[in-house]
C-alpha cells in the first residue's frame, strides 16, 4: 500500500533541515520547520513554507519534545515527519507516536530502532546473524593484559559517553565520566567495554531497504579522521577497501545481513572497525540518515532523502541493485572549535561564511567541484552561534574524478574560504587533507593524535609561503592601512589619495591581538602614500590601499589582502584579513578599556558558557600545572579546567550546579608566597 506525502515537517534544525527541505520542494511537497527561540531567525525557519515555534532554547525544551513536534505537524497540516539526524531521529517512542498520530514516519520501523537502540543488545543480535564483531568485556572483568579498552555508551553516538582507558587505575573514573555524559546526552547511563584497536579504521556501509524485500548496500565510506571519537573528514569510497581484494563484497554482505536481521526499511548505516589487513568488526547500526551521506550521493548520483521519502510512502526501490559508484568524494565538517585548546567548542558571532568553487548546495554535486551544506546563508552577517547545539558551521564536500583531485579541491576550497568571527578547525582540516600520509590513504582513528602537532586554529599556515609571524605582521599592516583609509574617508574631507597629508611625513601606530599575542604595527604616511616602518620596510612595498583591500609587493611578489572589519559596540573590533598568505584573524582593542573588565593574574576563565558539574579543589589547596581543578559541561560534553601553573588556589567563586558565562572567572591560582621571614624560617 502506498501513501501520498504532500507536506513534510523536519523535526530538526540547521543544515539537515535545509537539506531535507531542498529535496521535498523538488518533489513538489510543502515544507514545515520547527524552531527554538534561539533559531527564530535561522535560515531553516525562514525558508520553509510554514514554521512553528517551540518555546525555549535548550534541546530538552524544544527539539526533543516529541509531543510538541507532532502538534506542530498537525497545526501546519504536515502529513509526514522526517527526523533528520540527532535529536529524536533514533527514538523509537517518538517514531511510534508519529505513526499513532496518523502521520507518515520517514524512517525505519520502530522495532528496528529498538533493536539497534541498545548497542549491547544489538551486538548480540548481530553475532547471531553472523556479522563479525569484537568481544564485549564486563568492566569488572577487565585485566591489565586486556588494555587498552574502550568504554562506550550503550544508547550513544557521536563520541559522547566514550572513553579510551589505558591503565586499570583510571577505569573506574572513566566509566563514571562516560555514564554522566551518556545520561546527559541520551537519558541512559548504561555503558560497556570492548577491545580498543589503537590504529583501527572506521568503515561504514550505507544501506537502503524498502518494504518489498530489496536491500541495497549503496556504497562504503571511510570515516577514520576523528577527534574525540567524532568524525571530522569522511570519504567515499574507502582507500582501504579499494586496495584490499574481496573486502568490499564481505562488507556489503555483512551490512545486508545486519539490515535483514532486524527487518530494516529506509536509510541506515552499518558501521565497522577495520584493521589495515582488511579484517573488520561490527560497531553499531545508525538507524537514520548520516551526517556524511553527501559523499555517497556524489559518487552514486542518488538522492538519499528522496529515496527515504519514497520508501516511507511505500514505494519500491527503483531497481534490484544500486547504481555503480564513480569518482571520489570527501566531506569536511567545519566546526566552531579550537583544536589547539582540546577542541573546545566556540560560541559567538559568525560574521561571514563564504566558500569558493561551490557548484551545488544540498545535492550532488553532479560534476567535479564543491558542494556546500550549511545552516547559514553566505549573505548572513552576524549569525549567533549558541551553546545549546552542535557547533558545526558547514559541511564542505568535494567531488573529483580521482581521490587526489577530490583532496586537492577540498583543501583549496577550505584554504580560500572566508570564515569570519569564530575560531574554527579549518586550518587543521587543510593540514590533514594536504598531509602526505593522508594523501597516500594511510589513515587510522589515531591520525590526529599521531600527526596533530600542528593543530593550531586558523592562521597563515594554511598556505605558508612565508613564516607565520611574518605573514601575520603583513596582514596586520594591511588591516591598519585599510582601517586608516576608511576612517579618513569618513571624515569631513574625503582624501583623494590614501595617506595624503599637508604635513610632510607622519608615523602611525596601531595595536592588534592575534590569539594571545599582541603586536604593534607602525607605518609612515606622506604625500606620496604609505610605507611600513620597522622590520617590514625591507619586505613590503605598498602599491594600493582601498576601503576593503590593500595591494602589497612582498619581496617582489604582488599580493592582494582583503580586509573585513566588524566593530562590536563596547568590545574589541574583529578584523579578518584574507589573502594567499593565509587567513589571519585579529582583534583591535577599544581605545579606552573598562577597569571593571580586568581580571586578576592567574585567573582561569570559562572557555564557553556551561554548567559546573564537579569541583576537585578548595581555596588554599596547593596545585600543580595540568592538575584538573573542576569540570564543566557544555554541548553535552565534559570539559576539564586545569591549573596552568603551579600555585595555590586563592579564589574559587563557583560551585557545582552554577551556570557560567564564557569568560567568567572559575578559579584563581596564585604563585605561593615566598617572602618568608628568615628568623621565623630558622625556627621552623
Amino acid at each position: 500500500m502506498t501513501t501520498q506525502i504532500t507536506s513534510v515537517l523536519v523535526a530538526n534544525r540547521g543544515e539537515i533541515a535545509r537539506r531535507v527541505h531542498h529535496t521535498a520542494r523538488s518533489l513538489g511537497m510543502t515544507t514545515v520547520a520547527v524552531y527554538s527561540d534561539a533559531d527564530s531567525d535561522a535560515p531553516h525557519a525562514r525558508e520553509a513554507d510554514a514554521a512553528v515555534r517551540l518555546p525555549g532554547n535548550t534541546p530538552a525544551e524544544t527539539y526533543l519534545r516529541g509531543e510538541a513536534v507532532i502538534e506542530a505537524a498537525r497545526a501546519a497540516g504536515a502529513d509526514a515527519i522526517h527526523p533528520g539526524y540527532g535529536f529524536l531521529s533514533e527514538n523509537a517512542g517518538f517514531a511510534r507516536a508519529v505513526i499513532d498520530a496518523g502521520l507518515t514516519w520517514v524512517g525505519p520501523p520502530p522495532a528496528a530502532i529498538d533493536a539497534m537502540g541498545s548497542k549491547i543488545e544489538a551486538k548480540k543480535m548481530m553475532a547471531e546473524a553472523g556479522v563479525p564483531m569484537l568481544t564485549d568485556l564486563e568492566p569488572a572483568d577487565v585485566t591489565e593484559d586486556m588494555l587498552p579498552v574502550l568504554v562506550k555508551a550503550s544508547a550513544g553516538g557521536g563520541g559522547r559517553g566514550m572513553r579510551v582507558v589505558r591503565t586499570l587505575d583510571a577505569l573506574e573514573d572513566e566509566i563514571a565520566a562516560a555514564k554522566r555524559e551518556a545520561l546527559s546526552a541520551f537519558g541512559d547511563d548504561a555503558v560497556f567495554c570492548e577491545r580498543y584497536l589503537e590504529r583501527g579504521r572506521h568503515i561504514e556501509v550505507q544501506v537502503m531497504a524498502d518494504a518489498h524485500g530489496t536491500v541495497w548496500a549503496v556504497g562504503e565510506r571511510e570515516c577514520s579522521i576523528q577527534r574525540r571519537h567524532q568524525k571530522v573528514i569522511e570519504e567515499a569510497p574507502s582507500p582501504l577497501v579499494e586496495r584490499t581484494p574481496g573486502m568490499r563484497e564481505k562488507l556489503y554482505t555483512a551490512a545486508r545481513d545486519a539490515a535483514a536481521a532486524i527487518g530494516y526499511t529506509g536509510a541506515g548505516t552499518v558501521e565497522f572497525l577495520a584493521t589495515d589487513a582488511g579484517e573488520f568488526f561490527f560497531l553499531e547500526m545508525n538507524t537514520r540518515l548520516q551526517v556524511e551521506h553527501p559523499v555517497t550521493e556524489a559518487t552514486t548520483g542518488l538522492d538519499l532523502v528522496a529515496l527515504q521519502l519514497d520508501v516511507a510512502a511505500g514505494l519500491p526501490l527503483p531497481s534490484p541493485e544500486p547504481p555503480a559508484a564513480h569518482g571520489w568524494s570527501l566531506e569536511a565538517r567545519l566546526y566552531a572549535e579550537d583544536p589547539a585548546n582540546d577542541y573546545t567548542p566556540g560560541s559567538g558571532t559568525l560574521w561571514s561564511l563564504e566558500v569558493p568553487g561551490v557548484v551545488s548546495r544540498f545535492e550532488g554535486p553532479h560534476r567535479p567541484g564543491i558542494r556546500l551544506d550549511s545552516g547559514f546563508e553566505p549573505g548572513d552577517t552576524g549569525a549567533e552561534i549558541g551553546v545549546h547545539y552542535d557547533p558545526m558551521l558547514a559541511k564542505v564536500i568535494s567531488y573529483g574524478r580521482t581521490r587526489a583531485e577530490a583532496c586537492a579541491s577540498l583543501a583549496g576550497a577550505l584554504a580560500r574560504a572566508e570564515v569570519h568571527g569564530l575560531t574554527t578547525n579549518r586550518a587543521q582540516l587543510v593540514r590533514v587533507l594536504r598531509h602526505p600520509e593522508f594523501v597516500a590513504g594511510n589513515l587510522s582513528t589515531a591520525f590526529l593524535d599521531e600527526h596533530g602537532g600542528e593543530d593550531a586554529p586558523d592562521g597563515p599556515a594554511l598556505a605558508a609561503p612565508l613564516a607565520d609571524a611574518e605573514a601575520t605582521a603583513i596582514s596586520a599592516l594591511a588591516a591598519a592601512l585599510v582601517s586608516g583609509t576608511a576612517e579618513h574617508a569618513a571624515g569631513p574631507v574625503a582624501l583623494a589619495q590614501a595617506g595624503f597629508r599637508n604635513v610632510g611625513r607622519t608615523l602611525q601606530k596601531r595595536t592588534y591581538r592575534s590569539g594571545s599575542d599582541e603586536l604593534e604595527v607602525a607605518y609612515v604616511r606622506s604625500r606620496s602614500g604609505a610605507s611600513p616602518d620597522g622590520e617590514l620596510a625591507d619586505v613590503v612595498t605598498v602599491e594600493e590601499v582601498g576601503p576593503d583591500a590593500a595591494v602589497f609587493s612582498v619581496r617582489g611578489v604582488r599580493r592582494t589582502l582583503r580586509v573585513s572589519r566588524y566593530p562590536v559596540p563596547g568590545a574589541d573590533t574583529v578584523v579578518e584579513v584574507d589573502s594567499p598568505l593565509g587567513p589571519v584573524s585579529l582583534t583591535e582593542p577599544p581605545r579606552y578599556t573598562d577597569p571593571a573588565a580586568e581580571v586578576a593574574a592567574g585567573s582561569l576563565l570559562a572557555p564557553m558558557p556551561g554548567a559546573v558539574i564537579r569541583v576537585a579543589v578548595e581555596v588554599g589547596d596547593t596545585v600543580t600545572a595540568g592538575q584538573p581543578l573542576l569540570w564543566m559541561e557544555a554541548m553535552k560534553m565534559e570539559h576539564t579546567i586545569a591549573a596552568a601553573v603551579d600555585g595555590v588556589v586563592t579564589e574559587l567563586p563557583v560551585a557545582v550546579g552554577d551556570q557560567v558565562a564564557s569568560g567568567a572567572v572559575l578559579a584563581v591560582v596564585s604563585e605561593p608566597d615566598t617572602d618568608t621571614d628568615p628568623d621565623n624560617a630558622a625556627q621552623e
